[in-house]
């Protein structure tokens, strides 16, 4: 999508139907602001990675009389200090970029927070708009807010608004064509004293000699410097020069330091709070409010210390029983459709049997097990976003986080793992809003030991086949093996490899909102966008190179013949793959065809089951009894443990590489290689040791 570098006049950008504006959404988590960025955009928006980071980036376009809005949802920040990457990466594209106008949303009910960070956009210099946001949960609480003297005191707009009620946003369009390109006001929106504003102007001064002037707000840059900004210190050195002003800077802070007996970063801090507090004495007027609202009621259950934890399993519980119950008849019908109707359809026809075989066990057989599983996975996705838009899956993060904590992750892991119980692909994705680096690597390194959906048709192949009495305990057990070896993993990784301190976890709770269908709809949509470009094209890929290596061998082309004759496929390239590995994993009571089961199953652990019935020439209807004569119940148990554990598929280590990069990839590759082997070789060793067999 590209940029427009200059402000082009009104006149000509009527002309111009490609001219944009170029809007930056700013503001602190939870204010509403996806809400303001799908409403604005209508759901023409795109998702990727900002450049060279991991932190996704929303852009989106929308019109208002001809011209054209670009839109870019910035991460949610609470400052612009640069201490995280959200907040790094909200500062530089203000900053580098110079979008025509920024719209920073504000909480009408938490303004004491909420503007901090505009007191820093103003600061910056930005070309600013307040939208107001929840303006209606704010007059409930009894708070009135004088929009005008507000604006008149910040000297920009200020847009009362309600985002989930689409209320003010038509005026915050017009308002955003009204000052787009305009030149921002200098202001001083804070007073810092005058042994403090002297330092400022003189920095200030040698900025602009500089030349610094063009491409920063000389009074912002001085400001930064005296806080000892790293990265502007970084990027000043970088020029001629700019060491006399970082040098003259440096002298600056221990001279107001010896002068103010404080921290000239924590004396700032304290003088914004104090302007922030004379901003809301001026505008709002704060009424009776209900002593004990049913929010709070709500709260007091859900995030109790005690009784916190059993409601976030009783609501996880019921996700997972809408999601997997509801989607049954629609995996059935998907399955019928791609597995059996396509199949049939394509292996019927009279095409030469090299490309029928192409078509219908490459590309269709590919294709369908990923479809198989989508119904599971929308609607997972569907009940996830109606729990973050009501507002409850904060308060969850916030109940875990003590535990979490304890075993070396944060609270926010939990919406990655819990993600995970669907499918290991978006799961790993979900961990970017995890600020701290270390957390987020541990998590998603973690990630893929959770019970995705693909696994669960070996679970209840085995279990059906070897513990028939026992069926439900012992996939449930499989689940809960895998979150005990994740806990036990992060440990082990937080102890030896992260050994940074865990996290503190700030949240901030949103208020209980009644979710937008609309919204929920879009949440949804671009996360099963996502898995299906993410998932789908690796998996496909992967089918169609397990396709070739089972049809030809070193004899040349065997056929499709080869994917039904186990003695032919023995001399596929796949079978002698699975002869180099029988040895190692003889120890395990396995042989060759169940390597080769796995080696599929590295591809998408959903197809190990209809590997496993040709390898062992095995139907449908017969293939426990089969199982049942090469398998015992202990060897059958750990094979089910190997599965749950070993290499993640394809699509996960993709996610895990665009996520973390290669050398964490590699990691999570010889660790579950590792983990699996040693775990089904121990739950083995321990069997025998007790009695099984």
């Amino acid at each position: 999508m590209s940029h427009c570098d200059t402000w082009i006049p009104k006149a000509r950008r009527k002309k111009e139907k490609e001219a944009k504006i170029r809007v930056a959404l700013a503001g602190n988590p939870n204010v509403g602001k996806s809400v303001i960025f799908n409403e604005l955009t209508g759901g023409r928006a795109w998702v990727g990675n900002w450049p060279g980071k991991t932190v996704e980036k929303k852009v989106g376009v929308s019109e208002v009389d001809g011209l054209e809005l670009e839109i870019v949802d910035l991460p949610g920040t609470y400052s612009l200090t640069a201490y995280s990457i959200d907040e790094l990466i909200a500062r530089n594209y203000i900053v580098d970029e110079k979008p025509d106008t920024v719209v920073n949303v504000v909480n009408a009910t938490a303004l004491e927070r909420n503007l901090y960070l505009t007191i820093q956009l103003l600061e910056l210099g930005s070309n600013l708009i307040v939208a107001l946001n929840m303006m209606d949960l704010a007059e409930k609480e009894g708070i009135k807010i004088n929009v005008r003297k507000m604006s008149q005191i910040l000297g920009v707009p200020v847009i009362p608004t309600v985002a989930i009620k689409h209320v003010g946003l038509d005026e915050l369009k017009e308002t955003i064509v009204k000052i787009a390109g305009k030149k921002p006001k200098t202001r001083k929106i804070v007073d810092y004293g005058k042994t403090v504003e002297r330092e400022i102007e003189k920095l200030s001064r040698m900025a602009r000699e500089l030349g610094l002037g063009e491409k920063y707000d000389c009074r912002w840059l001085a400001i930064k410097l005296l806080e000892k900004d790293s990265e502007i210190e970084q990027k000043l050195l970088l020029i001629n020069n700019g060491c006399r002003l970082v040098e003259a800077a440096k002298s600056s802070r221990i001279m107001l330091a010896r002068e103010l007996g404080m921290d000239i970063e924590e004396y700032m801090v304290e003088k914004r709070y104090l302007r922030i507090k004379e901003i809301i004495e001026a505008c709002i007027e704060k009424g009776a409010s209900p002593e004990v609202s049913l929010s709070d009621l709500v709260d007091y259950a859900v995030t109790h210390r005690v009784f916190g934890i059993p409601v976030m399993l009783t609501i996880l519980y019921m996700l997972f029983q809408f999601a997997f119950t509801v989607a049954i008849p629609l995996m059935d019908l998907m399955d019928l459709l791609f597995n059996t109707y396509l199949y049939d359809l394509i292996t019927g026809s009279q095409l030469p049997s090299l490309l029928k075989s192409f078509l219908a066990d490459g590309i269709v057989a590919g294709i369908g097990s990923i479809l198989v599983f989508l119904p599971n996975i929308v609607l997972l996705f569907l009940a996830l976003s109606f729990l973050e838009d009501v507002g409850y899956m904060a308060r969850a993060a916030f109940v875990i986080d003590r535990l979490m904590h304890k075993l070396g992750l944060t609270g926010k892991s939990i919406i990655p793992l819990i993600i995970g119980f669907g499918c290991n692909v978006p799961a790993v994705m979900a961990t970017r809003p995890i600020e701290d680096e270390d957390d987020r690597k541990v998590t998603a390194l973690v990630v893929p030991l959770m019970s995705c959906s693909a696994r669960l048709p070996v679970y209840l192949l085995f279990a059906g086949a070897f513990f028939p009495a026992y069926q439900g305990f012992i996939v449930t057990s499989m689940y809960l093996l895998g979150l005990f070896l994740a806990i036990g993993v992060a440990l082990i990784f937080r102890k030896l490899v992260f050994r940074g301190p865990t996290s503190a976890f700030i949240m901030e709770l949103p208020p209980y909102m009644i979710p937008l269908a609309k919204n929920i709809k879009l949440k949804t949509w671009e996360r099963t966008k996502r898995f299906l470009f993410k998932a789908g094209t690796v998996i496909l890929v992967g089918m169609l190179l397990v396709w070739l290596l089972s049809v030809t061998g070193p004899q040349g082309f065997l056929g499709s013949k080869a994917l039904e004759d186990a003695t032919l496929l023995e001399k596929s390239w796949v079978g002698i793959l699975g002869h180099l590995f029988e040895g190692v994993f003889k120890p395990l009571g396995w042989d060759w065809r169940a390597a080769v089961a796995l080696l599929f199953g590295f591809i998408a652990k959903e197809i190990v089951v209809g590997t496993t019935a040709i390898l062992y020439g095995a139907t449908e209807e017969n293939l426990k009894t089969v199982l049942n004569s090469v398998f015992t119940p202990l060897t059958a148990y750990a094979y089910m443990a190997f599965v749950l554990t070993y290499v993640p598929c394809l699509a996960t280590l993709a996610a895990i590489k665009s996520e973390l990069g290669w050398k964490y990839m590699l990691l999570a590759l010889v660790y579950e290689l590792a983990l699996a082997y040693f775990l089904a070789l121990g739950i083995i060793f321990i069997g025998k040791f007790i009695g099984f067999r």
